[in-house]
């Protein structure tokens, strides 16, 4: 791993926004992330599935904006070569002035062999590979692992910025495998109190690192805000349900098992089976507070800070897809606010504790 590259191209904020696969209106995607640039709001990142590919958008978003961070949360391992990852990323830092951060995952079975026709197989041995390709050809060395018999290259133009790489990972292995090769970790879906474990196992990768650095952990939270409590539960509801029925195993297990939620997650699978548009049970509560950012808007800076106060160093809040885009701006302008807020109760905070004597 790399020397503790920066995540942010600057110190303006730790709260930023993305966009989940099931957004498909690239023209609201271009809306909402030139009025977070506006807003001052740290990155956006936009995940890459099976409708737009990540990379264009990004690039599109580099002309169109002037301060905001620029990530892909996330590529697919299995959807392009180390080679063509590293290619886009580099251009994409170039065309950005150096606010590109490079996010990438294992994605899911279904994904993978449904949509990109290869076999899921040995997924952490995968990220290892790509990795490791990846940041060797961002740094000028030759691919690592060629063809047998190959001569190896090198790309022949590199960063100018190094590009922060953050890995998107929920087993433990490969959190591991965070904590050793990536600058950044970033979860979706992630149980809040569950984030000392995961820095747990990120110092277990960084001690079998070459080059040992602290990996940043950048969670992913489902935005589940509202006007009121009822939408706001209606929409975290949304949120639990989707991911446990139409993205193969990997959530349900991760809630429902290793998260030990199985009643809550099997409450909110039934109540989406019986209605359009389900509330959010009572026995789900705990694991709506837990993995999505619940509340009204006038609570949404409160909902935050517990994300960092659990150990994350910045938060990315995932807008609902499909939503009107009226309503996406408001939840903007919220977010934007709240982002304010926390900043400065951060810096208040840093401020007093660099005034006490010390020993106090």
């Amino acid at each position: 791993m790399s020397a503790a590259l920066p995540l942010l191209p600057s110190p303006r904020g730790t709260v930023g926004i993305g966009f989940t696969p099931f957004e498909t209106r690239p023209d609201v995607i271009m809306h909402l992330s030139a009025r977070a640039d506006e807003l001052a709001l740290a990155r956006v990142e936009i995940a890459e599935g099976w409708t737009h590919d990540a990379t264009i958008l990004l690039a599109e978003l580099a002309h169109r904006t002037s301060r905001i961070g620029l990530g892909t949360m996330v590529i697919s391992a299995w959807g392009r070569t180390p080679a063509t990852i590293a290619l886009a990323a580099a251009g994409l830092q170039r065309a950005s002035g150096g606010r590109f951060s490079l996010g990438i995952g294992a994605g899911s079975p279904p994904l993978t062999e449904g949509f990109h026709g290869t076999a899921w197989e040995r997924p952490v041995l995968r990220l290892r590979r790509t990795l490791t390709a990846v940041r060797a050809l961002l740094a000028g060395d030759r691919l690592p692992d060629p063809a047998p018999g190959a001569r190896p290259l090198r790309a022949g133009v590199v960063p100018e910025a190094p590009v922060p790489i953050l890995l998107a990972a929920l087993a433990p292995a490969s959190i591991r495998l965070a904590g050793e090769l990536a600058d950044g970790w970033a979860p979706f879906l992630w149980s809040r109190s569950r984030l000392p474990d995961g820095r747990a196992l990120l110092e277990e990768g960084r001690a079998r690192a070459q080059a040992p650095a602290a990996t940043r952990v950048s969670v992913c939270v489902p935005v589940a805000l509202g006007p009121d409590e009822e939408h706001a539960r209606r929409l975290a509801a949304w949120w639990l349900s989707t991911y446990a029925t139409r993205m193969g195993p990997l959530y349900p297990r991760l809630l429902g098992q290793r998260f030990g939620m199985a009643a809550g997650l099997d409450a909110v699978v039934a109540a989406a089976g019986a209605t359009r548009e389900p509330g959010l049970p009572a026995v789900a509560e705990e694991l709506a507070r837990e993995v999505t950012l619940m509340a009204t808007y006038d609570r949404a800076a409160e909902a935050i800070a517990p994300w960092f106060a659990a150990g994350a160093d910045h938060v990315q809040l995932v807008l609902p897809p499909g939503r009107p885009e009226g309503e996406l701006a408001e939840l903007l302008d919220v977010i934007a606010g709240a982002a304010a807020g926390e900043h400065r109760d951060r810096a208040a905070g840093r401020a007093v504790a660099e005034r006490a004597p010390h020993g106090s």
